[in-house]
């Protein structure tokens, strides 16, 4: 799977499980952490897993694994790495104070709306 097919797939995921003001941010020139992140945010701690976990499960069954995850146990920010791209899940508070945009806002801002359900 490419870059941009897991990328997508990511986006329709935590989309068409009601994620929040999901955001691609493109940091290949900023960081060799990285080609992307993806920001989204759940409205509860129990959608934060729940979208956190889809992910995976879903990348899971085409073949694909995270290199990590971080924040399962708090639900309030979840990681998933999958080296090229990295998911971030908030629970709203969390995202609101650590306003990972504004901290890498250098980054490119990726259009994502053909990826989103009208």
């Amino acid at each position: 799977m490419t870059t941009q097919e897991k990328l997508e797939k990511i986006v329709k995921i935590l989309d068409k499980k009601k994620a929040e003001d999901i955001q691609v941010l493109g940091i290949t020139n900023l960081t060799i952490l990285a080609d992307y992140f993806v920001i989204a945010t759940g409205t509860s701690s129990t959608q934060v897993k729940a979208l956190a976990d889809e992910v995976e499960f879903q990348l899971g069954e085409a073949g694909v694994e995270p290199r990590g995850t971080e924040g399962f146990r708090s639900a309030s920010w979840i990681i998933l790495d999958y080296d090229d791209i990295i998911v971030h899940v908030f629970y709203r508070d969390a995202r609101e104070e650590y306003q990972l945009e504004r901290l890498w806002a250098d980054g490119e801002q990726v259009d994502i709306s053909a990826w989103l359900i009208d």
